[in-house]
């Protein structure tokens, strides 16, 4: 069942070509770094790391710190290791999600947890936020060090808030917002941010780009929502209502609970808080999010905040830089189609 919402006709792989195209000389060096610093004598290390390193994901993170620095016309080395460092913290961010939420599947693959073990994937997503730090360090820029590590730390409390709030279908929209913004958006805002850092920018061009990613990373994660009801396992990387049979409460279900009658209310707290889901009540789902417009909604708050993430980018003048990070909003929305 598709996101049936009007947008232009363009491909969203054709609106990421043109940032991908300005970073291929750096991200050919940010991926030699990740391949040489997931190197370790512990053969379960690397082989762990780059199961899910090397399966496909489109890396736009550590773009996003390439970008940057791009847009701000740093000249000097260091964005290529705070990228990879970037590459990692996500990394470890993916490997640690797969064991809270028991996911079998991650980008279309085994889950790492289902490979080699919870314990496993734990520790050697730990390993690589080691490696992530150590990086950092090398770059020798307190204030990034700063916006990064402040990042990890937002990005855990994220994970426990969601912790805390799963399958509580009280979920607010604005609670529900919070989680994403230090669960997701945190990452894609200090990647953005050490780049204008780095090239010595004053406070607000930082500001600017910290919000570009901030915003992004919003509406990205929005789009990942809808799609989990209303996408397809190839686009999506795992199987379409995964959110639903973990429990998962995500804005699509916020809408559709509020809005919902008595009985439809019953509904979610049956399948999603006490977990006594069956057979066709995925469907019931889809049914009851088309009746509320809610996946319709929810594309329509991530355009909103990928308006303000184009709108971020305004003070900077034209340049190819500036173009190619507008269409990446562009395809992080379109991504619905």
């Amino acid at each position: 069942m598709g996101i049936v919402v009007p947008l232009e006709e363009k491909s969203p792989e054709r609106l990421i070509e043109r940032l991908v195209g300005l970073v291929a000389g750096d991200m050919a060096r940010v991926n030699q770094t990740i391949v040489s610093r997931t190197s370790s004598d512990v053969t379960m290390i690397p082989e762990v790391a780059n199961h899910l390193i090397s399966s496909g994901g489109k890396r736009l993170r550590p773009i996003l710190t390439l970008a940057s620095a791009g847009l701000c016309g740093y000249g000097g080395e260091g964005h290529i290791k705070l990228a990879a460092a970037v590459e990692f913290m996500h990394t470890a961010t993916l490997l640690h999600d797969d064991v809270v939420d028991e996911s079998d599947l991650r980008r279309g693959k085994a889950a790492a947890r289902v490979l080699w073990g919870n314990e496993a994937s734990v520790l050697v997503g730990d390993f690589l936020l080691g490696q992530a730090f150590k990086m950092m360090v090398e770059v020798g820029s307190l204030p990034c060090l700063d916006v990064l590590s402040t990042a990890a730390t937002v990005i855990a409390e994220g994970e426990v808030m969601q912790l805390s709030a799963a399958k509580d279908t009280a979920t607010s929209e604005d609670a529900y917002l919070a989680v994403i913004r230090a669960k997701t958006a945190a990452l894609f805002a200090a990647a953005s941010e050490v780049g204008p850092i780095l090239a010595g920018r004053g406070k607000a061009e930082i500001e600017a780009c910290r919000g570009y990613g901030a915003n992004l990373g919003i509406a990205f994660q929005l789009i990942d929502d809808a799609l989990d009801y209303g996408g397809s396992a190839a686009k999506l990387g795992k199987n379409v209502g995964d959110d639903f049979r973990e429990g998962k409460i995500t804005l699509p279900v916020v809408l559709s609970f509020r809005r919902g009658s008595i009985e439809d209310r019953e509904f979610w707290r049956r399948t999603l808080e006490r977990g006594e889901i069956t057979d066709g009540d995925l469907e019931i789902a889809l049914a009851l999010m088309k009746k509320h417009r809610a996946l319709e909604d929810t594309v329509e708050r991530a355009r909103h905040y990928g308006a303000m993430a184009r709108d971020a980018l305004e003070l900077f003048a034209a340049s190819p830089w500036k173009h190619a990070l507008r269409d990446a909003v562009d395809f992080a929305v379109q991504r619905a189609h």
